[in-house]
């Protein structure tokens, strides 16, 4: 008997890795999670049975930039019937009695249809991917999207702000980790100062490694580079992205299941906008420099909010010379209560 069964999109590693901080807290409850990809190892690595079934498109970017939106909208529309299908057979051989989703609307739109108690996990409530007569497609999908959206039983957006309705803002949702910052330093061989590289769980941050390994020479300090290239480079820069050392001071680390121990043993942060990186670096207090891929309109809006827009991958040796100058940020406080809060909005429906 699955007592609830948690769809958790496979479009990089955000999604699951704030799903590990939420059902770590379950207590008694045996979810069964479905996504695909490198987002089924990350939720196997962190302990949790995992079907890897979702194969999303991939965002095709150029230089930093986005290409073919209207194009990827569409193949994201045939994802979604594919999806639905998988998810159609899991929850009737299941009969869950709650579903899980992570921002994958496709498990909940099967669920209503079945009556079984639905809750989304999502830091977007509508898309803004396209203009132009596709966007007309979009405008349409969005209505869809809000009419699932009304109809769960809980939405949980992992942001600070009011509950309203259905609407349940819980504060960011991050890993926790049992080591201080100092162990965690041992634990990685951090001696000098620490610039960590992240791009998340697909091939699109390739342009933000390239362009911060140039700015390294440029920066005026002395400080080692730490590169976690995810699972989708198997190349950086002409060298194996897997892992080891660049012989440049530059350390490769390839896919890590502990981003978030990494970024608070760091002292420096450069990454894409991703949302759940945000959320970890002002958790735990780490600088960051949040480059998004330009016209992607989620990480233009978590830069934005952040103080970056795309331009700034101009001028990254300048600014992480600031952010080493500047030091560390108080860490967020009551960043653990956010993960258990959403865990009880979840556990309170079965």
């Amino acid at each position: 008997m699955v007592d609830l069964d948690f769809f958790a999109s496979p479009i990089g590693l955000g999604h699951v890795a704030r799903d590990v901080a939420i059902a770590e807290n379950f207590k008694g409850v045996l979810p069964r999670f479905v996504t695909g990809g490198s987002a089924a190892q990350f939720l196997k690595k962190a302990g949790f049975g995992a079907e890897d079934l979702y194969r999303p498109p991939r965002f095709v970017v150029e230089n930093g930039s986005l290409k073919n939106p209207a194009r990827w909208l569409w193949s994201y529309y045939q994802y979604y019937k594919e999806c639905k299908s998988i998810s159609e057979g899991i929850i009737r051989a299941d009969s869950p009695r709650v579903v899980v989703s992570d921002e994958d609307f496709a498990s909940l739109a099967v669920a209503q249809e079945m009556g079984i108690p639905t809750v989304l996990i999502t830091d977007v409530l509508e898309t803004r991917f396209t203009r132009g007569i596709a966007a007309l497609v979009e405008k349409k999908m969005n209505r869809s999207m809000k009419e699932i959206i009304g109809k769960c039983d809980a939405v949980i957006i992992p942001e600070d702000g009011e509950d309203c309705g259905n609407i349940k803002r819980t504060g960011p949702v991050v890993r926790q980790t049992g080591l201080s910052r100092e162990e965690l330093r041992e634990k990685f061989a951090f001696g000098k100062k620490t610039v960590l590289v992240s791009v998340g769980g697909t091939d699109a941050g390739a342009f933000l490694i390239e362009r911060a390994l140039e700015a390294v020479p440029k920066m005026g300090h002395e400080a080692e580079v730490v590169v976690v290239s995810g699972p989708s480079l198997k190349k950086v820069s002409g060298r194996d992205g897997g892992g080891g050392d660049g012989g440049d001071g530059t350390r490769y680390l390839g896919f890590v299941d502990n981003l978030h121990e990494l970024i608070f043993a760091a002292d420096v942060l450069v990454s894409l906008a991703g949302k759940s990186t945000i959320d970890e670096a002002n958790a735990y207090g780490t600088p960051g420099i949040f480059i998004p891929v330009k016209d992607h309109f989620e990480q233009e809006d978590n830069a934005r909010e952040e103080g970056f827009v795309f331009e700034d991958v101009d001028r990254l040796a300048d600014l992480v010379s600031e952010k080493l100058m500047q030091g560390r940020k108080d860490p967020v406080a009551g960043s653990g209560g956010a993960a258990s809060a959403a865990t009880r909005i979840i556990t309170g429906l079965l």
